[in-house]
């Protein structure tokens, strides 16, 4: 007996809701990579917050880009070397270059980003054009049959 976890899969989209690209995410999306931890939230209807923790970078070391409906967030750290007379004896704080990418639904797109408190994040939304919203069709036709009323000659 045969058990696929697919709950990885649903990790690496924002916006599908339910619905994911199985290719793009077997094609190339390390979904083993652990570094820097996030969180995917729903704020609103079509809103959408991913938050990424990324304490110790400064906001010109993380670069935000999206093109193609995916979503890459690259942070890089200059490696500084150690000052004379001190020897690092336990480094545990990660200082290393990650990128993370997110595949993103038709029609989404980042209304901005923030860095709080070594957070940052990146608001999404869903704006879905005027012409695919779903729209109510009247029903036209006589409303009720008329009776007509004859006399007797």
């Amino acid at each position: 007996m045969r058990h696929f976890d697919l709950s990885p899969l649903y990790r690496q989209t924002v916006g599908f809701d339910r619905l994911f690209n199985l290719l793009d995410q077997a094609g190339g999306v390390d979904s083993a990579s652990t570094y820097p931890p996030y969180n995917i939230e729903r704020t609103g209807e079509n809103a959408y917050r991913v938050t990424l923790a990324v304490a110790g970078f400064a906001r010109d070391e993380l670069t935000i880009e999206t093109k193609e409906n995916a979503l890459s967030i690259k942070g890089s750290k200059e490696q500084s070397q150690p000052s004379a007379g001190r020897e690092m004896l336990h480094q545990g704080i990660a200082a290393r270059a990650f990128e993370r990418r997110f595949q993103l639904a038709d029609h989404v797109v980042v209304t901005g980003a923030s860095l709080v408190n070594g957070l940052l994040h990146v608001d999404l939304v869903r704006e879905i054009p005027e012409a695919q919203k779903p729209r109510r069709i009247e029903i036209g036709g006589s409303a009720a049959p008329q009776v007509v009323e004859s006399k007797a000659a």
